[in-house]
């Protein structure tokens, strides 16, 4: 495990297929699921992406696109009227109506103009895959070329085309499949600014001490016990730890402790002293000192305001 492994852990597609029809000029798209993340990937044709308070993306087949939401995003044919005359943007929600809908054949679009698009919703659940959303831009895509997508493209085609028990399953992976790959791919573009931790994994000294903490964050960590993991002085990890990652090794392992905290803190049945040992700590008591140093309330009053926050509310 490290901390990409870490940060996916759990997101799924949701009702992933865009595919109800093929696309034909003139056409736009509004998405509206509200979702965190959605994935875009033309399989024929192409179009624009335009994301709320930005500039259009060209998309074409063979790239593949995330958009980092909530906020609702268009994919047209013609961006410099992405909101489309009256009456011709279709709002559409990748796990609602048109979604993985009646067969499609993608041989249909591209060679006249028209397109197929397939596309993801991601709700990114709990507080440590949220942690992806910071180190995104709002739109990013990636060409086939980074990774070997193609025949993996023409085998999603297939399951799109097919009416096959369990297929919107087998799609669904696939995306998720597709998502990670281009996480990873991005993330080693040189105009992706990738985040200081996904550098340093790659670090002979530094990315086995992250693989370690996100491995076991319970085990009771030292200065010691990880620069021996790393196989040199303390001195000399410490050094090469904050030199990476801008901050002392023990005190990134306390944020990584108190963000997996607050996903625990909302399992039901969870007590302090359950999620304490699972986090490192010995007694509720050290667990609940750290927690309000870093986030500035007690697990206690964390999980009574979450839960606060999920009550209905109901007119009077």
């Amino acid at each position: 495990m490290d901390p990409f492994d870490d940060l996916l852990r759990g997101v799924r597609a949701n009702g992933a297929v865009f595919g109800g029809s093929v696309l034909s000029p003139p056409w736009a798209l509004r998405f509206t699921d509200g979702a965190f993340l959605t994935l875009c990937a033309p399989l024929r044709g192409e179009g624009w992406l335009v994301p709320a308070g930005g500039g259009p993306r060209r998309l074409a087949a063979g790239e593949t696109a995330i958009v980092r939401g909530p906020e609702p995003f268009v994919f047209t044919d013609d961006p410099s009227s992405a909101e489309g005359a009256a009456g011709a943007v279709q709002e559409v929600s990748c796990g609602g109506p048109g979604a993985a809908g009646g067969g499609v054949d993608p041989a249909d679009g591209g060679a006249d103009g028209r397109t197929v698009l397939m596309a993801g919703a991601y709700r990114v659940p709990g507080e440590v895959p949220r942690r992806l959303l910071q180190v995104l831009p709002p739109v990013l895509v990636v060409p086939d070329g980074h990774h070997d997508c193609a025949p993996m493209r023409r085998y999603l085609e297939a399951q799109l085309s097919a009416h096959l028990p369990g297929r919107q399953i087998v799609v669904d992976r696939l995306l998720d499949w597709l998502l990670v790959c281009t996480l990873r791919d991005w993330f080693d573009r040189p105009e992706a600014a990738s985040p200081a931790w996904y550098r340093a994994l790659g670090d002979e000294v530094v990315g086995p001490v992250l693989r370690a903490m996100h491995d076991a964050p319970h085990r009771a960590w030292t200065l010691a016990s990880l620069a021996a993991v790393a196989g040199v002085s303390r001195s000399t990890f410490a050094k090469r730890f904050h030199e990476l990652l801008g901050e002392p090794p023990l005190a990134y392992l306390t944020e990584w402790r108190m963000t997996l905290a607050v996903d625990l803190l909302g399992e039901p049945g969870a007590t302090l002293a359950s999620v304490a040992r699972r986090v490192g700590y010995a007694d509720p008591f050290g667990f609940s000192t750290a927690f309000k140093r870093v986030r500035g309330v007690s697990p206690s009053a964390y999980r009574a305001g979450r839960k606060a926050a999920d009550q209905p509310v109901f007119a009077s």
